[in-house]
């Protein structure tokens, strides 16, 4: 009976949790002047969220690989009303390119409120997997080694601002997903470093934020090319997913599940029915196109 109880008990707070959450707004005034590093910035989410905090007056730094556009989202920035917009070309499979990101966005900007850790990439498809420890190596270079290594070279200007670091995690960082063997890897240790890490903030009274997004299927033009023809789930617009990760980091919440209804049940049912979870999401691929 009390097996029972307390895993209701866990679905109430959470979902009162997430009421209370939702009801919380953020200005321009608390934006302002800020100093935000948005890697992954030249389109999807992370376009979008470098929008979003141009919107309200911050000073961004954009990197990833594409430097035309780049320059395109840095404009557009500075007409939202960004304090200023840099930006760096940088391939985060490289780890001394990511070093050399944090230290010319904190160059330029003078410091570091937000570090927004939103790239994704590396060699690994969708599909099946097949012994590809090239894939493996080359997912966790880019989805979680270099973000550590940005963590590390902001370290010390974030703990000087109080700031925050936000980091784009997934369902499959959360319920092992089939099919992206790799990429879920990368996500699982991802969560684990980074909630190890805002534990010790918390314990050494370092007033850092350490907000995780854990994100479900969201329309970008990489995820849609990737996954569009292998589920039956539809995708959650980027710019409402941007807007919502803003506001997390901005409210310093510790974690963001966004779209909520579609991961937050999931992930506070896992233990009480696993099989049962899984037996669902599996429902959503198309066997017959994955490979």
């Amino acid at each position: 009976m009390v097996g029972i109880k307390l895993p209701l008990f866990s679905v109430v707070i959470g979902l009162c949790a997430y009421y209370f959450y939702s009801t919380e707004t953020i200005t321009p005034d608390m934006v302002k002047g800020k100093r935000v590093l948005v890697t992954g910035s030249s389109t999807g989410i992370g376009e979008q969220i470098a929008y979003t905090f141009s919107e309200m007056g911050a000073h961004v730094m954009l990197t990833a690989r594409r430097a035309k556009q780049l320059q395109e989202v840095a404009k557009n920035c500075l007409q939202l009303g960004a304090g200023s917009a840099h930006y760096m070309v940088s391939d985060m499979g490289n780890l001394t390119s990511a070093q050399n990101v944090a230290q010319e966005a904190i160059k330029k900007l003078g410091g570091l409120d937000y570090l927004v850790l939103n790239h994704v990439g590396g060699s690994g498809s969708f599909g099946t997997f097949k012994g590809d420890m090239e894939a493996l190596l080359s997912s966790t270079n880019v989805n979680f080694l270099s973000y550590v290594q940005l963590t590390s070279i902001a370290l010390k200007a974030l703990l000087e601002s109080q700031g925050s670091i936000v980091v784009m995690s997934s369902l499959s960082g959360r319920i092992g997903a089939p099919f992206t063997t790799s990429y879920c890897a990368a996500k699982f240790a991802l969560e684990g470093f980074y909630s190890s890490l805002r534990r010790e903030f918390v314990l050494n009274k370092s007033n850092v934020s350490v907000t995780v997004a854990v994100l479900g299927f969201i329309d970008t033009e990489n995820a849609v090319r990737k996954v569009g023809d292998k589920v039956t789930m539809s995708a959650s617009p980027k710019e409402e997913c941007a807007a919502e990760v803003v506001k997390a980091a901005v409210l310093r919440q510790p974690e963001l599940f966004y779209p909520f209804w579609g991961i937050k049940p999931f992930v506070l049912l896992r233990d009480l029915a696993p099989t049962l979870i899984t037996h669902l999401l599996d429902k959503f691929y198309l066997l017959e196109n994955i490979k």
